[in-house]
């Protein structure tokens, strides 16, 4: 079985740039393509970025059980395919899935072999920094993302790894350590195939 990692945060620490080049830079990972309601933001690809649905199909698919959490997140739907998650696992294939907390907190409570992620900012004011200088937000939106995220860092303790993303560099070198020191886990490993125990 592959390996589910978990990565979030409050929106406009990081997450997205940092996991970007850690998709360049690491062998055998996929990244979790989920689907949400919210509008396309300039730049954003359907399909790669996100699904993007209209609430009505996204509804249909929740009364359909197509995912594997789900979530209202700053006033839009957010969800995780089901049926993808398992298919890349199964063949043996590591998953990266960046997830509001509140969804990775519900997949949390899943009988799952996860690693779980908190990428936060340096600070508050320093995410409204961030959230003012990408413009994609109204103000209204803005406020209601820096209010989040002070419940969202409120829950930082219940994740195995925190990374401060102060230099995006350093983080990306942090996030690939996570990676590689869990693929390295005797839990994970066949260690009947080794030579050693033949």
């Amino acid at each position: 079985m592959g390996i589910l990692f978990i990565i979030t945060g409050p929106s406009g620490a990081g997450k997205t740039s940092i996991l970007k080049r850690v998709m360049k830079e690491v062998e055998n990972l996929e990244f979790s393509v989920s689907y949400t309601t919210r509008p396309r933001r300039p730049g954003e690809v359907d399909g790669r970025d996100y699904f993007f649905v209209d609430e009505k199909r996204f509804k249909k698919m929740v009364e359909e059980g197509e995912f594997l959490e789900w979530a209202i997140v700053h006033g839009y739907y957010y969800g995780t395919s089901k049926k993808f998650i398992d298919e890349r696992l199964e063949k043996n294939g590591d998953l990266l899935l960046d997830i509001d907390v509140q969804g990775a907190l519900n997949v949390k409570r899943m009988d799952l072999d996860m690693v779980s992620v908190f990428i936060a900012p340096p600070s508050l004011e320093d995410l409204e920094k961030r959230l003012r200088k990408r413009g994609t937000d109204s103000e209204y939106d803005l406020k209601r993302r820096l209010e989040d995220a002070k419940w969202e860092l409120s829950k930082i303790s219940e994740f195995e790894y925190l990374i401060v993303n102060d230099f995006l560099e350093k983080s990306v070198e942090k996030l690939k350590a996570i990676i590689t020191a869990e693929r390295m886990r005797t839990k994970r490993i066949k260690l009947e195939r080794l030579p050693f125990f033949q």
